[in-house]
């Protein structure tokens, strides 16, 4: 991942008893998203409070990021997914450094012992 990424979070409070067709909806229309030039990737994550989710979404600049929030297809997008949203917030970030992991298969014990 290069640096200075923007990456966008969105903290989304879905409705009780609406997560999983919210998760349905979320997955049909990601392309809205994805398919954009800038957009380097997007992921949805539920958080351990019940109803609440997260959306990080990563893009080449701020710039082709603020050019896309004010389309047309991401003010449709939006639209979708209002009727199980009851609250939320975003922040905005730009990605200082990456350091990959290392997941090769190994063990936890393996691993300490190669220190």
């Amino acid at each position: 991942m290069p640096e200075g990424v923007f990456r966008v979070m969105l903290r989304m409070d879905i409705k009780p008893g609406m997560e999983n067709e919210f998760e349905r909806v979320w997955r049909e229309i990601g392309d809205s998203v994805t398919s954009h030039p800038a957009n380097l990737g997007q992921w949805l994550a539920r958080g351990d409070e019940a109803g609440v989710y997260y959306i990080v979404s990563d893009w080449v600049d701020e710039p082709r990021f603020r050019e896309f929030e004010t389309s047309d297809r991401h003010l449709n997008h939006r639209k979708k997914l209002h009727p199980y949203r009851s609250g939320g917030s975003m922040t905005t970030m730009r990605v200082v450094t990456y350091l990959p992991g290392d997941a090769n298969g190994k063990s936890h014990q393996e691993w300490e012992a190669a220190r």
